[in-house]
C-alpha cells in the first residue's frame, strides 16, 4: 500500500475515516450513482469541516499537534455530547 494511503486510513491523522468508507461502500453498492449517496457526502463534509474549525482553533491557541489524537477526538465528541455532523 502506498504511504500517502496509509496516511489516509490512519485514524490518528483521517479523523473522518468512517465517513468516507460510508460514502465509498454506498458507491459501490448503488452502482456510483452519486444522487444515492449525498446523504454519505454531506456527512463527510460537515465531518471534514467539524474537525478543521477544531484544527484551526488549536493551532490559533498553539495546541500541537494541530490534529488531535484518535483518543482526544473521542474525548471532544464526549464533551460535545453527540456526532455534531
Amino acid at each position: 500500500m502506498p504511504s500517502v494511503t496509509q496516511r489516509l486510513r490512519d485514524p490518528d491523522i483521517n479523523p473522518c475515516l468512517s465517513e468516507s468508507d460510508a460514502s465509498t461502500r454506498c458507491l459501490d453498492e448503488n452502482n456510483y450513482d452519486r444522487e444515492r449517496c449525498s446523504t454519505y457526502f454531506l456527512r463527510y463534509k460537515n465531518c471534514r469541516r467539524f474537525w478543521n474549525s477544531i484544527v484551526m482553533q488549536r493551532r490559533k491557541n498553539g495546541v500541537k499537534p494541530f490534529m488531535p489524537t484518535a483518543a482526544e477526538r473521542d474525548e471532544i465528541l464526549r464533551a460535545v455530547g453527540n456526532m455534531p455532523y
